[in-house]
């Protein structure tokens, strides 16, 4: 902005209050113009005025309207509207953690959203495409594109089970093994079998902007495995690993995807498995557990007795006629608990 032209659009009494609030009084930030922020608390730019809260609220509330009008005139910067898989695969993640710290369900119906989107628009004959834009979804994935979605979608399994969404995380890890697993030396490359032949193919184990593929691949993987008892995942993750110790040994500060995931191994998080038909036990005992249990140190799912045909391991964590809970890490499990204070204990210990 340009302090003049700010001067002509509001009367004194509002390019007072502005000048102050926004740092209009204080030496250009941008190239000889005013970039506007928040320069000084608005009750302070009151009280410096003498004038109250109330009409230096109003007087704000004018101008910014006046700004925006005026604002709204100029031509409006590019903008970058794609959608790439992966990064909604990290915002997913995010939303389901913070749907599960927070209890809220905002943030995990945003997540199932893009999910959802993800899987009409980017899922197509069994492979993932890697952008959308102008409708139009292109491009084959890569690594990123799988891991990550998988690792949103089994964030928000631990806020509220969905036999559906379980079942398309069955389909991307399969996936992602096919195309991208290196079967002779472990590991996952960055590009498709399939991809175009490029100089080099490369297995991301360093993190960058992003975390690194290989990192989160062999996490989804360790979870997943444990999750449905499934070998053959665990041994992809454990191949990863090992086809990464180099780097982890020697560069271990750029590699925190996959020391997260090499803990993973070392020490398997607790899964507490919930069945309850209960309507209230379903929310009561998982929010319980989720304080008891560090959202770093286990993962918590509560499924309905309803829901049957469970893959793999899951279908041995059978329902009865009251609330039960399977506490296992890794391939240990202790016996199943049926009340709330003696699982809280055993989370606890």
């Amino acid at each position: 902005w340009d302090k003049a032209e700010i001067q002509q659009l509001l009367d004194e009494t509002q390019y007072e209050v502005v000048a102050k609030y926004l740092g209009l009084d204080q030496p250009a930030n941008f190239e000889g113009h005013w970039h506007l922020y928040v320069a000084t608390p608005l009750e302070t730019v009151a009280d410096e005025l003498s004038i109250s809260r109330e009409e230096a609220e109003k007087c704000l509330k004018k101008a910014r309207a006046i700004l925006l009008e005026t604002r709204n005139k100029r031509v409006w910067p590019g903008r970058d509207e794609k959608i790439l898989t992966s990064w909604n695969g990290l915002m997913i993640k995010a939303m389901a953690t913070a749907a599960t710290v927070f209890n809220e369900p905002r943030y995990h119906d945003s997540a199932c959203r893009s999910v959802a989107f993800v899987r009409e628009t980017l899922w197509q004959d069994g492979r993932l495409l890697a952008t959308y834009k102008d409708d139009k979804a292109h491009l084959n994935a890569y690594l990123d594109d799988y891991a990550f979605i998988i690792d949103g979608i089994l964030g928000l399994l631990g806020f509220r089970w969905n036999s559906d969404l379980l079942a398309f995380a069955i389909q991307l890890t399969e996936a992602m093994l096919d195309k991208f697993e290196d079967h002779e030396n472990g590991g996952f490359f960055f590009t498709s079998h399939d991809h175009e032949k490029l100089i080099q193919r490369h297995k991301p184990m360093m993190d960058d902007a992003l975390p690194a593929g290989n990192g989160i691949a062999a996490s989804v993987l360790l979870q997943l495995g444990h999750l449905m008892g499934e070998q053959r995942y665990l041994d992809s993750a454990e191949r990863c690993l090992k086809m990464a110790w180099p780097s982890l040994n020697n560069y271990a500060a750029a590699c925190n995807a996959l020391l997260s995931a090499l803990e993973d191994y070392l020490d398997p998080p607790l899964q507490v498995i919930i069945r309850a038909n209960d309507r209230k036990e379903l929310e009561t005992w998982p929010t319980t557990c989720q304080k008891a249990v560090s959202a770093y140190a286990g993962e918590v799912y509560a499924i309905p007795t309803d829901i049957h045909d469970l893959p793999g391991l899951l279908s041995e964590r059978k329902a009865g006629k009251e609330t039960v809970a399977y506490v296992c890490a890794g391939h240990q499990c202790l016996p199943p608990v049926t009340r709330l204070d003696l699982l809280v204990e055993n989370l606890k210990n």
